[in-house]
């Protein structure tokens, strides 16, 4: 990127810019902050806002580079080498001061020692590090991971893991014996005897998981409207880390609608969401989240306007979601990754974000966001033009699709005589079977389809019956909405039929 694109870019993980020259002890929580991290660049001469480039007095430019960068060599720890250079016109220049990732960590500030002069890049801020993250940083030095790091109080023998290993044998076809663990990397020896490591620790069921890593679950929501204040449903994921991803995708699918378009001849079911962009952006989070930050848990959080996936951890230093097409690949988790990708929850190294991004190429109605919120990273699909939903009275909504198919409330859940229109010992026409068609409905389908579930004969009295007022009351659409008697119709549930059908279920 060009400096005159740069500098129109908002401050954030790897920029900053300064009006003059911070103090000392700014200057070097930046500059350690940014090494520590993946890289960065500070702007001095350019107000950040309003964004305005202010310069610095040409005789006074080698003066300030000079003292920029004896104040990094006397202040920061190990050492950092700036690449310092000057930009912009003559009655406007200003300093380029970049800092490259560097891989002797921990960098901090001499003065303050690395307990507590560390600090890491959150944003556009710098937070100092804890033990955590200084001792993540330490685990980078020595190019090892959390997960494959060893738990010396735990003998193998005492982890639950018959459904990994049975996960492992259907996915693989290989039984998992001791070899196989061992060239895994789940287990290791030390000083003659053989150590689980954390990630085959993630993969063992929840006793020995709650007690060693209580936040390796992922918490799911349907939230009603576009705030956090009620839940729809909610669940906890606490299985194994190996099957988590689908678990949750499947949560996911079971709170979002699928309609249908019409292309040409046919009728093609579709997602309101890029389902494949989503499972992908689940299984990345699962996959290479941080486990070695106590107290968070991926969250899955459904609105009526978005679904919103957050991870914990900082994304990785490499990665950069601007170029979504290259296909970047950057593992956290050196143990966990190949697991996956044996099993196959990773299909290939590099590919995830590709994946997304094609997907996205066919939702243009859905808006795609990322963001690194604190430790966490988080991605959005914001639905683009949202319209809010009517806020639906049960009992006003289960009379008024009553009266329209001439049902009173009291037959909820009760089983009429048959009609000479059906055949065999189905129940006749009772909010049951109101629930069955709509039910059946959730995914487009055809009037034979659903005249052979209720065991109906007559077409003209079961659209008379069912289809024409569950139409006029929105609660199904048709998939040719030009064509209504078409060969090729097919009905499906609208939003408003999803929420009647949990009011139903409910009651």
């Amino acid at each position: 990127m060009k400096i005159q694109e740069l500098i129109l870019q908002p401050e954030g993980r790897r920029l900053e810019f300064k009006q003059e020259l911070p103090t000392t002890a700014d200057l070097c929580k930046t500059i350690v902050a940014f090494a520590n991290d993946a890289g960065g660049e500070l702007f001095i001469g350019i107000r950040d806002v309003p964004r305005e480039i202010l310069g610095i007095p040409e005789d006074e430019l080698f003066k300030l580079e000079e003292r920029v960068s004896n104040l990094i060599h006397e202040h920061c720890y190990p050492v950092v080498v700036p690449d310092i250079s000057f930009h912009g016109e003559d009655d406007a220049r200003f300093i380029r001061v970049k800092i490259f990732r560097g891989s002797n960590f921990p960098y901090y500030i001499k003065s303050k020692g690395k307990l507590n002069g560390t600090f890491i890049r959150v944003g556009s801020s710098n937070r100092q590090a804890d033990a955590e993250i200084i001792a993540e940083l330490e685990r980078q030095k020595r190019n090892i991971s959390f997960d494959s790091e060893l738990v010396h109080d735990l003998p193998v023998s005492k982890l639950q893991t018959e459904p990994f290993y049975a996960l492992f044998k259907e996915k693989t076809g290989e039984e998992l014996t001791e070899v196989t663990l061992r060239k895994l990397g789940l287990m290791k020896e030390y000083h003659g005897a053989w150590y689980p490591c954390n990630a085959f620790l993630l993969f063992s069921e929840y006793a020995v998981r709650k007690e060693y890593f209580p936040y390796s679950k992922i918490e799911c929501a349907r939230f009603k409207g576009t705030v956090s204040d009620v839940f729809i449903d909610q669940k906890t994921i606490d299985e194994h880390i190996a099957v988590q991803a689908e678990l949750a995708y499947d949560f996911v699918l079971r709170h979002i609608n699928k309609g249908a378009i019409v292309k040409g001849v046919y009728t093609e079911s579709r997602w309101e969401y890029p389902v494949i962009a989503i499972r992908e952006a689940i299984r990345n989070a699962v996959v290479h989240r941080d486990y070695s930050l106590t107290g968070k848990d991926i969250k899955v959080a459904i609105y009526d306007d978005m679904i919103e996936i957050t991870s914990p951890g900082k994304l990785m230093p490499s990665i950069d979601f601007n170029e979504m097409e290259s296909r970047q690949s950057d593992i956290r988790n050196k143990v966990i990754a190949p697991v996956f990708k044996k099993i196959g929850v990773i299909d290939q190294w590099g590919n995830g974000l590709k994946l997304i991004s094609d997907e996205l190429k066919a939702y243009p109605e859905i808006d795609f966001k990322w963001f690194e919120n604190g430790l966490s990273f988080q991605i959005q699909f914001i639905k683009k033009d949202y319209t809010p939903q009517p806020d639906y009275n049960a009992d006003e909504l289960l009379k008024e699709i009553g009266t329209k198919l001439g049902l009173s409330w009291d037959q909820v859940g009760t089983m009429p005589a048959l009609s000479r229109h059906q055949v065999g010992t189905k129940p006749a026409s009772g909010w049951h079977q109101v629930i069955q068609l709509i039910e059946k409905a959730i995914e487009p389908c055809g009037i034979q389809e659903l005249m052979d579930l209720l065991n109906w004969k007559d077409r003209t009295k079961f659209r008379t019956k069912y289809i024409n007022p569950l139409l006029e009351e929105d609660i199904l659409q048709m998939t040719i909405q030009d064509k209504p008697r078409s060969s090729k119709q097919q009905y499906f549930l609208t939003e408003k039929g999803r929420v009647f059908l949990k009011m139903m279920v409910h009651e």
